[in-house]
């Protein structure tokens, strides 16, 4: 496991993630190794529903979201600077 894949996800991550994302990353959510999140795929224990696409395992970043308790994204003060914060209210 590399130093990228044993560390969480920081909040700006999470809120920048695509529609979908790999197994991986869900854990890195969780703050968990992707092993652990095999086994709980497997228990059917894993905190969010997760997508069987072939022989990978892949997570709805909504489900995601919701299981992390976030149900709306925050604006950071940069986007706004940025202007780009200002079209999500438009």
């Amino acid at each position: 496991m590399t130093d990228h894949e044993s560390t969480p996800l920081t909040f700006r991550e999470i809120f920048n993630l695509p529609v979908s994302v790999d197994l991986g990353t869900a854990a890195r959510a969780f703050g968990m190794c992707r092993a652990t999140a095999y086994r709980h795929i497997t228990l059917d224990t894993f905190p969010c529903p997760t997508l069987r696409v072939g022989r990978r395992h892949r997570v709805l970043t909504v489900d995601l979201l919701r299981a992390l308790g976030i149900e709306e994204r925050p604006v950071f003060a940069d986007e706004i600077a940025d202007g780009v914060a200002l079209t999500l209210f438009d």
